[in-house]
């Protein structure tokens, strides 16, 4: 029955306390839920960024290539069994290309075969007047880079015919392409057309893939795959691949500069105004030690309030965190930032840290306090 009383006490202490200093109790609430709200909108977006980055990234199109290591070209078949092989959810989109000279009815021109409908992640970067061709069994309509239509003097809706001795084969300009590379001066088909065309079944120039980067796994699926396929060049495309890491290892590295620093200012910020209530409330704590109060009763008490503070302002942080979170990612990816499963007890652990830290010095200074001088007045 009597350590009833004494608990009761315990908690009227701590919540009077509380309220009788409320505008230096909002000072330590709201250094603490700036440093929440930081370390979640910081965190919400660094466990998110990699996903977003790799998304973003993607617009520098294809960031794998896979080649004959000798000769100019290289089996269909085993390009389709890297892919048919590789661990689910490693390759976004991919497509064999394949090159050839060809007659139009006009000259001799360069071809290309591709899959159509994995062009626009591929090649994101491609001005397209007309339309892209969405369907790779599609060979009737062709697309054409714009030096070689300029050349011709063919425009969207135009047709272009190959010709083959007495075989010919009429192709309708879907789209012009202009690409600022060797793609600006060639006819693109679609692969089987090409293969039939140049009379070189299932055989392919190259592929380019875009591969998931998100845990730096390019580097990791291309070494695998030169161990397994000796006889052909598999390597990530690197002003792709390295641009991806570098931009996020930078990010990362600046949002958890940002967090630390928010966190040091709201540890000092804290630490100062707790040291401020123990100074004021020295009295106090000189008559509860009078009374019988040892150091570890202190200790407590002030405690007990600290985290009080810091977990009000861990809700209110998480929340205003999670909403900074939205704003960066809707100014930045323009898409939203979802909370992962770590954020939330990162910040509950960091912000009780910080409060916890800031309150050793005052606390150690209450419990060092002598009654007899302090009640004295001295």
């Amino acid at each position: 029955m009597g350590a009833k009383p004494t608990f009761s006490m315990f908690w009227r202490l701590v919540f009077r306390a509380l309220r009788l200093r409320m505008q230096r109790v909002v000072v330590v609430f709201a250094a603490l839920a700036v440093g929440a709200a930081i370390v979640t909108a910081m965190s919400a977006v660094y466990f998110d960024i990699n996903a977003k980055m790799s998304q973003e990234l993607r617009t520098f199109g294809a960031n794998f290539y896979i080649g004959p290591a000798h000769g100019n070209n290289m089996l269909q078949a085993d390009y389709q069994q890297i892919v048919d092989q590789a661990p689910k959810g490693v390759i976004n989109a991919g497509s064999p290309y394949l090159y050839g000279m060809a007659r139009t009815e006009l000259e001799k021109v360069v071809v290309m075969g591709v899959w159509f409908e994995s062009l626009k992640q591929l090649v994101p970067y491609w001005q397209v007047s007309g339309n892209w061709i969405g369907v790779s069994f599609d060979d009737r309509n062709a697309m054409i880079g714009y030096k070689l239509a300029n050349r011709l003097e063919l425009k969207v809706g135009d047709s272009v015919v190959l010709v083959d001795g007495d075989k010919k084969k009429s192709l309708q300009i879907k789209g012009i392409v202009e690409a600022g590379d060797a793609t600006d001066n060639v006819l693109i088909i679609n692969l089987p057309l090409a293969q039939s065309w140049l009379k070189q079944p299932d055989t392919i120039s190259h592929a380019l893939l875009s591969v998931n980067n998100e845990k730096g796994q390019v580097d990791q699926f291309a070494q695998q795959l030169q161990k397994r396929y000796p006889n052909l060049e598999i390597r990530p495309i690197r002003k792709v691949s390295a641009s991806e890491g570098q931009v996020l290892d930078k990010i990362k590295g600046l949002m958890g500069l940002v967090s630390l620093v928010i966190l040091v200012l709201s540890t000092l910020c804290v630490n100062t105004t707790l040291m401020a209530i123990v100074s004021e409330r020295s009295r106090e704590f000189a008559l509860q030690k009078a009374l019988g109060a040892k150091g570890k009763d202190i200790v407590r008490q002030i405690m007990a309030e600290t985290l009080i503070i810091a977990l009000f302002a861990v809700i209110v942080g998480i929340v205003v965190g999670y909403i900074l979170a939205q704003i960066l990612g809707q100014t930045v990816f323009s898409a939203s930032i979802g909370l992962r499963a770590q954020v939330i007890p990162l910040t509950l652990i960091l912000s009780l840290l910080v409060a916890l830290i800031a309150a050793v010095l005052p606390t150690y200074r209450a419990v060092k306090i002598e009654p007899a001088k302090v009640l004295k007045g001295e």
